[in-house]
This record gives structure tokens, C-alpha cells and sequence, in this order.
């Protein structure tokens, strides 16, 4: 486990960016870096966490770092891992250094799912990070593949006959373990001890390894932005998002909730979800609560859990 204390003073994510105020996804990013190390090399998919902290000739980045296309994350920490091999092969660098592949739920759990699922297959040595927002944020807050069932968006409106979108989140962690790799795991940057531990346990593993960590956005869950790490931790204590991992094979719960809150307690918070408290589609709410139990349990069994 992170100790606060054992954490270095330097900051290798700096300040003065132009992320919004409570951005999610820039916390995510200075934690990482904070439990990583300088040694890391980063390459980072187009999306607000690139935009915004590299806007020329400008960057928050004290640490080597490669902006690639949206789908590509993946195949670039591949072949930055390969040119290091490369190199020492030849007698230059003795060792591949620690990578990490920063990419937004757009360009993973949609636009990136192919370099992902081909850079796990190969089997290269990197950790990726997919920062959840749950929409494609950066680009004007159009539904993802990660975006919740009855979220409003750009593309996926809450209108008298439709209550926003209709359908569910993929399972990006079972997705991952699919393809055989030692280690992936969920994490919020409301829990930063859980969050920084698996970083570090995440880049001694040989081989790929994947955290899915939550990251609300203000903007497009439309709640204050000094409400980010509120919100992300009542998703947590609402069985909305489980927060576990799965290291050789055996899955482990790393937040246990002994006395969860009802799903509408973290949906009330966000006005993305405000039409859902409208009598048309009062309904929803209790299918979101339905699928959250069902998801829930499904974690539990998967854990070796009876109960929390």
C-alpha cells in the first residue's frame, strides 16, 4: 500500500493546464505520476487529457511523453517497449523502462478497443489507463461505449419517448482479462491510496496490465467542480462502480461497501440524469438499480464474497 509520507515531493504532472476546474481526469494523471516515478515514458491518446495539458508550446508533462491519434494508444507504448528491446539488444539501455498508455473511454472502450486487444494479445510489457468519463468529452460530450444507460448527451438526447441512452456499459475489466494478462483493475480518483497502490503493483507485472479508473467530469455530468471526488466516491459506496482487481488469475475486492446507498442518491448529483426524476421515465431508475445489484452480485461471486 501507498504511504503519503513515501511519496515524492516532485511533481511530474504540473499545474496551469487548461483542464476545467475539478477535472477528473487530469487528477488521474497526476496520481499516476506521482506513484510511477520520472523514469516513465507516456504516450496519450487524443482527448481532453491531451488537449489540455499540452496546448503549444506548452506541457504539464516532466516526463518523456508521445501524443498519438485517438486509436492508437495501444500500438504506440508497443512499439516504444519493441525499440527498447531494440536497444538493448545492441548494447544500448539494459532495461525497458516503465510505460503507461493514457487514453480517454472514447478511445478505449471504442475507438482504441483494437490496438488495446492486439497490445494485451502480443503481450507487451505497459500498463493502460483508460481515464472514464464516460463520454467523448473532449470533442462535445457525445455518447461512448462506456457512457451509463439513461445518461443525456450530444448523441443520446432524454427526450419525451427516449430517456437518454439506452444502452449499457461494456465491461472493459472482463474484456481485458479475456485476454490472458496477469493484472487489470478498476480504481476512482476518489480512493487515491487504491488508485496509486495499483500503478505501482501494475508496472512490476510482466507483461500488459490495464486500470479502468473513473474520473467525472463537470462538464458533461454537469455537477460542481468541487464536487468531483464526492460524486466519484458515491459512485463507489452506490455499487455504481465496484472498485476491485484481478492479479494471476484471482480476483480480489479492494472496497467493501457493508451498507450501500441507493443508485438515485449518486444520479441526483448529476444533471446529465435529471430528467430520469421525471415521471415519463421514473422507471429507469430502478432498472439502473436492477443492473447495478446484478453487477454488484456478479463482482461478489467473482471475489469470493458473501457479503461486504
Amino acid at each position: 500500500m501507498v504511504i503519503l509520507k513515501d511519496l515524492p515531493a516532485e511533481e511530474l504532472f504540473l499545474p496551469g493546464h487548461r483542464h476545467c476546474s475539478g477535472c477528473g481526469a487530469s487528477m488521474a494523471a497526476r496520481m499516476a505520476l506521482k506513484a510511477s516515478g520520472k523514469e516513465v515514458v507516456v504516450t496519450n491518446a487524443t482527448g481532453c487529457l491531451e488537449v489540455a495539458s499540452t496546448i503549444y508550446p506548452y506541457s504539464s508533462w516532466m516526463v518523456p511523453w508521445v501524443h498519438t491519434a485517438f486509436e492508437n494508444a495501444a500500438a504506440t507504448a508497443s512499439g516504444i517497449e519493441a525499440a527498447f528491446k531494440a536497444m538493448a539488444r545492441r548494447g544500448g539501455r539494459s532495461r525497458v523502462p516503465p510505460i503507461i498508455s493514457f487514453a480517454g473511454d472514447g478511445g478505449t472502450f471504442d475507438i482504441g478497443m483494437q490496438s488495446l486487444s492486439g497490445a494485451l494479445e502480443r503481450g507487451h510489457h505497459m500498463l493502460y489507463i483508460c481515464y472514464d468519463n464516460e463520454a467523448y468529452m473532449n470533442t462535445g460530450i457525445q455518447r461512448s461505449g462506456s457512457t451509463p444507460h439513461g445518461a443525456a448527451t450530444t448523441t443520446s438526447h432524454a427526450g419525451t419517448k427516449l430517456p437518454g441512452k439506452p444502452e449499457w456499459k461494456k465491461d472493459l475489466i472482463g474484456i481485458s482479462i479475456s485476454h490472458g494478462i496477469e493484472y487489470a483493475a478498476t480504481a476512482s480518483v476518489a480512493y487515491w491510496n487504491d488508485y496509486m497502490t495499483k500503478v505501482k503493483k501494475a508496472l512490476e507485472v510482466k507483461g500488459p496490465s490495464v486500470i479502468h479508473v473513473l474520473a467525472p467530469c463537470p462538464r458533461g455530468w454537469r455537477h460542481e467542480p468541487a464536487d468531483t471526488v464526492k460524486i466519484a466516491r458515491l459512485a463507489t459506496q452506490t455499487l455504481y462502480f465496484p472498485i476491485y482487481e484481478f492479479e494471476r488469475g484471482a480476483y480480489r475486492l479492494n472496497v467493501k461497501v457493508p451498507n450501500p446507498l441507493p443508485v438515485e442518491d449518486f444520479l441526483r448529483t448529476q444533471g446529465r440524469f435529471s430528467h430520469l426524476f421525471k415521471p415519463e421515465f421514473s422507471s429507469e431508475i430502478q432498472k439502473i438499480q436492477d443492473w447495478v445489484n446484478a453487477n454488484w452480485a456478479r463482482i461478489l461471486n467473482l471475489c469470493g464474497e458473501t457479503k461486504t
